[in-house]
């Protein structure tokens, strides 16, 4: 059995950035709380809660004092960083560079809107972690669009900005644009804000999913990214799985193949895939 792991696969700078951080952390202390999974994959948070993380909720985060968090690259609101101040808590702020670049552009955009009576449209998912962080920046009133059906929440006869979670689908952002600009009746502003990093691979993963008879896509599943990724491949290659970890694996994929391709999410750590390929190299 042929195994090749797509090497532009695995962890984006931001997860990289935040997973270095912590363990330097930890090598001073016995234990680093960190605000919400450090990455959305399982397998490379009880690793890193192995070496002393202890992940922590926000309902958690805002009954803590005197100690130290780790904030992971999605980003943080406003509040969090406030409550820290105000109760003696030492941030370690892995906010992506990209991330924090789009929350100032967000909070200019809204106070500008707030001078025109306009609004912001971030295009995302409700809930996911980097949206609570930009919608931070509007004092939480941000629009919130996953798809056509959320654009009779705006207001037609207002100006607006429109952005994006970084890690979205650029095709999927371009036409909500495009719609809501046919419906509004003011200046609407586009502003593409999604990380080509992640979108730099969706041509890659088309191009390895074509590759191999059978496409094994490693992710988590709290992970957008690894969802969105994941569907490209399948609908390159009907033969994709996925798979969080070893014990996911289904023996009967591989009947009658001799090429396996092994990828995954930004949020994918690169010894979870070598794992996966030297056990299915096995069979």
């Amino acid at each position: 059995m042929k195994v090749t792991i797509d090497q532009k696969s695995g962890f984006c700078f931001g997860v990289v950035n935040a997973i270095e951080m912590a363990e330097n952390t930890l090598n001073d202390e016995e234990n680093l709380y960190c605000l919400g999974d450090i990455v959305h994959n399982g397998m490379e948070v009880k690793r890193l809660e192995s070496l002393g993380l202890v992940t922590i909720d926000r309902e958690q985060f805002f009954k803590l004092q005197n100690c130290k968090v780790l904030l992971r690259a999605h980003g943080e609101p406003p509040s969090t960083y406030e409550y820290a101040r105000k109760n003696n808590i030492e941030l370690i702020d892995a906010t992506c560079p990209v991330v924090l670049k789009l929350q100032q552009r967000v909070k200019k955009a809204h106070e500008e809107m707030q001078e025109k009576d306009g609004q912001i449209i971030l295009f995302g998912k409700p809930g996911h972690a980097e949206v609570v962080g930009l919608n931070g920046q509007t004092d939480d009133k941000a629009i919130i669009v996953e798809n056509e059906n959320d654009l009779q929440k705006i207001d037609s006869d207002k100006p607006a900005y429109f952005f994006s979670q970084t890690t979205k689908s650029i095709d999927e952002f371009h036409s909500l644009a495009s719609e809501i600009k046919n419906r509004s009746t003011k200046k609407i502003q586009v502003k593409d804000t999604i990380c080509r990093q992640v979108a730099n691979r969706v041509p890659r993963l088309k191009e390895f999913s074509k590759e191999h008879e059978v496409i094994l896509f490693v992710g988590g599943k709290k992970s957008s990214n690894a969802r969105f990724l994941f569907e490209v491949c399948k609908k390159t290659n009907p033969n994709s799985f996925f798979v969080s970890n070893k014990d996911e694996i289904d023996t009967t994929w591989f009947y009658g193949k001799s090429s396996v391709g092994i990828c995954g999410a930004t949020s994918t750590p690169q010894w979870l895939m070598e794992e996966i390929a030297e056990i299915v190299a096995g069979y």
